[in-house]
């Protein structure tokens, strides 16, 4: 491990000498595998382009972010500038590096849309923007070329199991009884979340070098603060919200993103008001931390999210005639 550490402070050292000139498209890359972008292009996608395409991408998204959050603890390795001084922290994380988030989820969201899409453009637009988002970590100083590696592995390991197991699941899921489907979601949420908490036992010994957070805060950034699991929580409990509100809204006629441009527009409106309201209201008045209280909270608050963006906002388009 210290020989990959060595090699890729080097690499990174070297890539960001080539100019200041490529921070602002490297910081444009990564805002496409950011909470922030997902947020407002999977309710798009699903509300007003092809609702089908949405939930194929909301799940490989959700669950593919969650095993992330996993594969992080078990490896517990630093982020680049926690270890290094020579380079430049040009973006703040807390948690830990190997495997890239970013680079993982890319490879899954941008995979199952050139998968679905069918054509050879889409999978040259896929290749391409997967590549650029993991440079673009490197580039930033959060994380190393393994890291990377590692992640564009998981991650199209995960699509290639979504691609082969959505249809068969997907049949024996919608044969399952409302609530059977609902308490299915729930365990497998709950069971990752469980997961999660296990390997923060098993890592209750570890000691955090005090090189790495020195390091981290040199520059004004976010303390390290890898044992949290509220990435797990969040991406955990928003597709448990996202499966109950499919269930509940399918037997209420489901839901089909076609319809007039100026519908399609109105829906994804009114849609992202509602996500607003929990996502950011929510927040202001919710308890925020790393204990079981605010972990509870946090849980609905995304929970109410998914629902939202499959079954709340769908009731609502169906109000408003805009279905």
């Amino acid at each position: 491990m210290d020989t990959l550490i060595s090699f890729g402070i080097s690499f990174i050292v070297a890539f960001q000498s080539l100019g200041t000139w490529l921070e602002a498209p490297m910081k444009f890359f990564t805002f496409l595998g950011t909470e922030n972008f997902f947020i407002i292009i999977l309710p798009l996608v699903y509300w007003s382009i092809d609702a089908a395409l949405g939930l194929r991408l909301g799940f490989i998204l959700l669950f593919g972010t969650s095993l992330n959050e996993l594969f992080k603890l078990p490896f517990h390795g630093p982020r680049p500038y926690w270890v290094s001084t020579n380079i430049r922290p040009l973006a703040s994380e807390t948690s830990f590096g190997i495997p890239s988030g970013h680079a993982q989820v890319s490879a899954g969201f941008w995979g199952m849309l050139a998968s679905y899409v069918r054509k050879v453009w889409a999978w040259i637009l896929a290749l391409l923007l997967v590549l650029l988002i993991g440079l673009s970590r490197l580039y930033l100083g959060v994380h190393f070329p393994h890291d990377v590696l590692a992640a564009w592995i998981f991650g199209l390991l995960t699509l290639w199991a979504f691609v082969k197991l959505w249809d068969p699941v997907a049949a024996r899921v919608k044969a399952m009884t409302f609530w059977n489907q609902i308490g299915l979601a729930f365990a497998v949420s709950l069971i990752m979340i469980l997961i999660g908490g296990f390997f923060v036992y098993l890592l209750r010994g570890w000691t955090m070098p005090a090189e790495w957070n020195a390091n981290a805060t040199r520059d004004g950034g976010a303390a390290p603060n890898p044992l949290s699991l509220s990435g797990l929580i969040t991406a955990s409990a928003t597709l448990f919200g996202l499966c109950v509100g499919l269930s509940w809204i399918t037997p209420r006629g489901g839901f089909s993103a076609s319809g007039p441009v100026v519908k399609r527009v109105l829906r994804f409106i009114v849609g992202l008001i509602g996500v607003g309201i929990l996502y950011i209201g929510l927040k202001s008045i919710f308890p925020d931390g790393d204990a079981l209280v605010p972990y509870v909270f946090r849980y609905i608050r995304y929970a109410l999210v998914g629902f939202w963006v499959t079954g709340g906002a769908i009731w609502v388009f169906s109000k408003l005639q805009l279905d």
